[in-house]
């Protein structure tokens, strides 16, 4: 069983891992782009796929402030909805998760 600062420090360490990589793909979209028409629309592939990226890793990391938040609130490993428990196993596979397994998937 995880205490909650082992919890903390886990959700602490992903998330400046997202903001490193935040920090790469900024990097990558503001690079010099080819002169190529078609390196051009390769470029611009890649470039989606960054940008995609970057929305699932500021999504995620929106989740991690707010799991944080509900530590600092002592709301951490309740679900928002029901206020039922967390099981350890759903919080080890998801630690940012809100919500229980059953009103995970209504979500």
């Amino acid at each position: 069983m995880k205490t909650l600062d082992m919890r903390k420090a886990e959700l602490e360490a992903r998330r400046a891992q997202l903001v490193a990589r935040l920090e790469q793909v900024s990097e990558e979209l503001d690079a010099e782009e080819p002169k190529d028409w078609e390196d051009l629309a390769t470029e611009r592939e890649g470039d989606e796929v960054l940008e995609d990226l970057g929305a699932t890793a500021r999504h995620e990391i929106r989740m991690i402030d707010a799991a944080l938040a509900r530590m600092a609130a002592g709301e951490y490993g309740y679900c928002v909805v029901c206020g039922a428990q967390i099981s350890e196993a759903r919080l080890d596979v998801v630690p940012a998760t809100p919500f229980c397994r059953h009103h995970a998937a209504r979500h």
